[in-house]
């Protein structure tokens, strides 16, 4: 498609633009019964180094009038159609998050979705056995990964930590929001609820000293058929630092969340950290599990990022000095406090803006440290979608999985807007922070050298043929919603909407809950 804009729509008193790769002079936006609401002149061509081509840009932020409309461009033609209005994040928010349930382990899962009917029967419940032979210990439950039916904790804590991080961030947008899940009604919040059936799964994967197992697997992936019907053997992948680590982190994190609603169970998760993290001390050395006998994901990366996340996280919820003193420690000899491109292997993040975000009493240097650190990241990333020809944050960063960081730029963006809106100093208003993270949802929806929606299931030509077993076995033609996919790698235009292209077409946990805390973000309250 010649035009690419965001097919989910635009707020109403935010930027609207879209692209033309075609040259162009005029445009006119018509309502759905072909009268004129807005007209403009191209503005263009500029390079877009990433495709080479040449993109015009149809600005009609004025258009601010609530309504369905398509874009008509002289001797081009008609963009998709989309929507202005207030509430046009909700649904995309529901339905990627509800996608998460859909990723359950272990249980029964079901959707109605356009007309389908998704259904997977319960799943893996021999999980998990032990490689040395030792008796089988329960280990079910808890979110599949990706495109496969495996479980990793190194995956799990950022995927968690990015939910809990929206929830407390827009807890006044999200908190009444039904998901359909089994727990809706009771006595959680749903999104509380779907982040407690992978918390209630990690809680599996702590050994009696304390060290949590680095994954739950089978030797082999699984061919593509539903996951009722693999039956081979799952097993424990020995422990790991930054899986104990993020394991410590994401329970303290999920503690400090769910107290007020059930005490007992964050006293639960506060004793499972603080045991994860008393063994850490005894090994302090990067320890990477051994994965030489799986075949399956490796998720394998270096732990001081983990470790400064989980003394951030316990200091935070249970006030001790210890954690605080051990972070300040940590944080004071690291060169980069906040990191633009990020995702499982990068949790810096995570731990600083955590410590900035506390507010308990801290070291106030090196909250001053961490707050421009956020400035600069957060400017880093407007620079770049300002310069970039279709307002990728994320710039000419292509990679597996590159469509997660560009969800994920968010958070900075987020942080940022929010210490600007409290009298920090930076060369952008706060509004040019929005406007971005509003840029990084546009590429991922349909604003994109494809003109085509990134998401199952959502906005225009969304990807039909995912790497994702359920969506190719289950016979139905649309795939499982809600699902963001990877993305063009190792160049922009290297997209394949094919199920073998697991380097493009992937889906997994933490790019979701990336999109998760964008949508969040723009959320209408209800």
């Amino acid at each position: 498609m010649s035009i690419s804009l965001n097919s989910i729509g635009f707020l109403p008193n935010r930027n609207k633009r879209a692209f033309v790769d075609v040259a162009c002079s005029t445009f006119t936006v018509l309502d759905l019964h072909g009268n004129a609401a807005f007209a403009g002149v191209a503005n263009g061509p500029v390079k877009d180094v990433d495709t080479g081509r040449d993109l015009w840009t149809l600005d009609f932020t004025e258009l601010q009038t609530e309504g369905n409309y398509i874009i008509d461009v002289d001797g081009v033609g008609q963009s998709a159609p989309f929507q202005v209005a207030n509430d046009i994040y909700n649904h995309p928010f529901y339905l990627v998050t509800r996608a998460m349930y859909l990723w359950r382990c272990g249980i029964d899962v079901s959707a109605t979705h356009n007309g389908n009917e998704y259904r997977q029967l319960a799943c893996h419940l021999d999980d998990g056995h032990f490689l040395d032979g030792r008796p089988r210990v329960d280990a079910t439950g808890g979110w599949h990964d990706a495109g496969d039916y495996n479980k990793y904790v190194v995956n799990a804590g950022i995927t968690v930590a990015s939910m809990l991080l929206a929830w407390e961030m827009y807890r006044s947008r999200l908190e009444k929001v039904s998901l359909d899940i089994p727990e809706s009604g009771g006595s959680l919040p749903d999104l509380l609820a779907e982040v407690k059936w992978e918390v209630d799964w990690l809680l599996k994967m702590q050994a009696a000293d304390g060290s949590v197992y680095h994954k739950l697997s089978a030797v082999h992936f699984c061919p593509f058929i539903m996951p009722d019907q693999e039956t081979e053997p799952r097993y424990f992948c020995p422990w790991s630092s930054a899986a104990t680590a993020d394991f410590a982190a994401t329970c303290a994190m999920f503690a400090r969340c769910i107290r007020e609603f059930d005490p007992g169970y964050a006293d639960r998760c506060i004793d499972a950290a603080v045991r994860a993290y008393d063994f850490l001390l005894g090994h302090p050395e990067n320890h990477r599990g051994d994965i030489d006998a799986f075949k399956t994901g490796g998720y394998t990366t270096d732990d001081a990022d983990d470790r400064l996340w989980m003394t951030a996280e316990l200091w935070d919820a249970t006030g001790d000095d210890r954690y605080r003193l051990d972070f300040e420690a940590r944080a004071r000899g690291m060169s980069e406090l906040v990191e633009v491109n990020w995702d499982w292997s990068h949790v810096t993040n995570l731990g600083t803006i955590r410590y900035l975000l506390s507010s308990r009493p801290k070291d106030d240097a090196l909250a001053a440290r961490i707050e421009a650190a956020v400035i600069q990241a957060g400017e880093s990333i407007v620079d770049t979608c300002q310069t970039n020809g279709y307002a990728r944050p994320l710039g000419s960063r292509y990679y597996w999985g590159a469509n997660g960081t560009v969800a994920r730029q968010s958070v900075v963006l987020s942080i940022a807007n929010r210490l600007v809106r409290k009298g920090s100093e930076s060369k952008y208003h706060c509004g040019d922070y929005v406007e971005t993270g509003l840029d990084a949802l546009a590429y991922l929806l349909g604003r994109n050298p494809y003109g085509r929606s990134f998401v199952t299931s959502l906005g225009h030509n969304p990807p039909m043929h995912p790497h994702d077993r359920r969506s190719g076995a289950d016979g139905i033609v649309d795939p499982w919603p809600g699902y963001l996919v990877g993305g063009g790698w190792p160049g922009a235009l290297d997209w394949k909407d094919e199920q073998s292209s697991h380097q493009t077409n992937e889906i997994a946990i933490n790019w979701n809950s990336a999109l998760i805390y964008a949508l969040a973000w723009f959320v209408a309250p209800e």
